[in-house]
């Protein structure tokens, strides 16, 4: 299967980033003469990537810093993190945190360069009209997905359907912005206008892996129109009033259920290309290896390399100019190798906390809260593993309750004291890294900047095959970010099927495709058997809880969180609980195990949309300002 991921690294790595990103090439002065020859309208194109937001970016990834998935230290010196100004309550007009409206890399100035493609690709003589055609396809779904990463942050926005003359007067530049339903449909207009002309695959991988399929803008269409369908954008009365000078009305607030059932549509519709074109949810195979793996470390293989395996059967888009090695570096703890500790690549720094641990389900795949098995009150009592634990706990080993017994993707996704870390050296499944995060142990604090303020680590972000080796070195397998995967798509048209039409089996035919490979009874059976509320997955409240549960366990630490909670009107909500973790600084159980408030995060109504920077509303009149900034 040739895959889609966006491998753009300069050039097939002849050039350096910025020169092979260039606009026009050197000698050629004008966009004209950049349009005269094919080879320099390629360079074009690639310009018109160059702008796609950096996925694997710690630093302009809003959704690894700016909510509630990590935490950190403070002061924290690891990398630059200002979405942490935004996750503790700092953000502001005067000059805002990740400002994508202005500055030389917002999608605006992306946007521009692809309108001047779009005018001018026409021009270019040594080309066949199919290839302008896939190359136009290719720009209108880039201008579509700046328009949709705008959308998200700012509501809505100015459209920019072609560039501002440079002829034109002063009023003209003043734009304004356009109607929420306006910007989605122009959205969707444009996606719909690209897929025919995209291919199904990419067929040459040498020089095309990575450029724009027709899967790809099918599913980033349906996400687009959940995104569309749900609370924040649809039928949400606390944008009542918020209008242009004009008193042109920016939000319908109106509920519209015949947004959901669109949104089930496109998510068919996609699902059904992609399996067409060999996509499918990724497992583990094990490969020949002297070392047989118990069920359970195949299965938490099979959630790991569902992000971290190159290429995988599941990976729909994969930004591969935005790949995953700064991640891998702050999510790996110090000292995982006891003969290499002095090693100082590995920073640790990505630290979940408490909450983010407890979401996860129990073994039984219900809450932990509901499970009538699970005792939720006594999670912090600490607990020795035994050997039938051996392949999640280390035997003999104490820890918390909260720990034991629950599904393998709590495993897969979470390191924490006590637990078990498969690979990084290690492929015998009976002889795993064990993790030791208490004062003076290996993972514990060993300097300024290394080391989780919570006690846990996203390990599933990490890929199994790095190496940590003598000196400072790291060797990092680096992967393009999973942008979109097959799971997640599965689980928009549950949630799309389940607004639309309620809790039907068909709905619950997705999900339960999704837990099935992490080694789960389906939904019903689940609840019907450990639930205390048993029939919860038979309403469309009850399931649509469900799912937001499902896709926040299955999508951890990948970036979804951050977007569904604001599209979902629950940040205000979950961006309200106390930030803890465990108290690390203690050599002891009954020390490190107690909860510790790290930070009471504060999350107001204004914050579902970013501020636009003051000074953009001094210059331009037409401009008003978000609701409640």
């Amino acid at each position: 299967m040739k895959h889609s991921t966006l491998f753009l690294t300069c050039f097939l790595l002849a050039t350096s980033c910025n020169k092979y990103l260039d606009i026009v090439p050197d000698n050629i002065a004008t966009i004209e003469n950049a349009f005269t020859m094919r080879s320099n309208a390629e360079k074009y194109l690639f310009t018109c990537y160059r702008y796609l937001p950096a996925h694997a970016s710690l630093s302009a990834n809003p959704s690894f810093t700016a909510g509630d998935e990590f935490w950190f230290y403070n002061p924290f010196v690891g990398f630059s993190a200002p979405g942490w100004n935004i996750a503790r309550g700092n953000q502001s007009i005067v000059a805002p945190y990740l400002n994508y409206w202005d500055g030389q890399s917002t999608p605006y100035i992306g946007i521009r360069d692809c309108n001047i493609f779009l005018e001018n690709i026409h021009k270019v003589k040594d080309m066949d009209d199919f290839e302008k055609e896939r190359w136009s396809a290719e720009v209108k779904f880039l201008k579509a997905y700046y328009h949709f990463w705008l959308l998200r942050m700012y509501g809505p926005i100015p459209i920019t359907r072609e560039n501002i003359s440079i002829a034109a007067g002063v009023e003209e530049v003043k734009v304004k912005r356009a109607p929420v339903d306006d910007v989605v449909n122009y959205i969707v207009e444009l996606l719909d206008e690209a897929a025919p002309s995209l291919p199904d695959e990419i067929t040459n991988e040498l020089t095309e892996l990575g450029r724009i399929t027709r899967p790809i803008a099918l599913s980033v269409k349906a996400l687009v129109l959940v995104t569309a369908a749900s609370p924040l954008f649809n039928g949400n009365t606390d944008y009542t009033g918020f209008q242009n000078v004009d008193g042109q009305a920016l939000f319908n607030t109106a509920y519209d259920e015949g947004k959901w059932t669109k949104a089930a549509i496109a998510c068919r519709e996609a699902i059904d290309l992609c399996h067409a074109t060999g996509r499918k949810l990724y497992t583990f195979e094990q490969g020949i290896s002297q070392f047989q793996l118990s069920e359970e470390t195949k299965t938490q293989m099979s959630i790991r390399n569902s992000i971290c395996e190159r290429w995988n059967s599941e990976i729909i888009w994969g930004n591969s100019n935005s790949r995953a090695a700064a991640v891998q570096n702050n999510s790996t703890p110090p000292g995982l190798d006891p003969s290499n500790v002095a090693n100082s690549s590995t920073l640790g720094n990505l630290a979940p906390p408490i909450k983010i641990a407890e979401q996860f389900y129990s073994k039984n795949g219900v809450p932990i809260q509901e499970d009538k098995t699970w005792n939720y009150s006594e999670r912090f009592k600490l607990r020795t593993a035994g050997a039938d634990e051996k392949y999640h706990l280390q035997a003999g080993y104490t820890t918390v309750q909260l720990h034991f017994d629950r599904e393998q993707r709590f495993y897969a996704s979470l390191a924490f004291d006590g637990g078990l870390w498969y690979g990084q050296g290690r492929l015998d499944d009976n002889n795993q890294w064990l993790i030791q995060n208490k004062l003076g142990q290996l993972q514990s604090r060993v300097s300024i900047n290394r080391y989780s303020i919570t006690g846990y680590w996203p390990k599933k972000l990490v890929n199994f095959e790095n190496v940590v080796g003598t000196g400072n070195t790291y060797n990092v397998q680096q992967y393009p970010w999973p942008v979109i995967r097959l799971a997640d798509l599965y689980l928009l048209y549950a949630e799309a099927l389940n607004e639309s039409e309620g809790p039907t089996a068909e709905a619950i035919q997705w999900i339960d495709l999704v837990r099935e490979r992490a080694g789960l009874q389906g939904v019903a059976d689940s609840w019907t058997n450990f639930s205390r509320q048993p029939g919860k997955f038979t309403t469309q409240a009850g399931m649509r809880d469900i799912i937001q549960q499902e896709r926040l366990i299955e999508l951890a630490f990948e970036g979804p969180r951050f977007w569904d909670l604001r599209r979902w009107k629950t940040a205000h909500i979950e961006l309200n609980k106390p930030v803890t973790g465990w108290d690390i600084d203690q050599k002891e159980n009954e020390g490190y195990y107690r909860e510790r408030l790290l930070f009471k995060q504060t999350f107001l109504m204004r914050d579902y949309l970013w501020p636009i920077q003051e000074n953009n509303l001094i210059v331009n009149k037409n401009l008003v300002q978000n609701p409640g900034w």
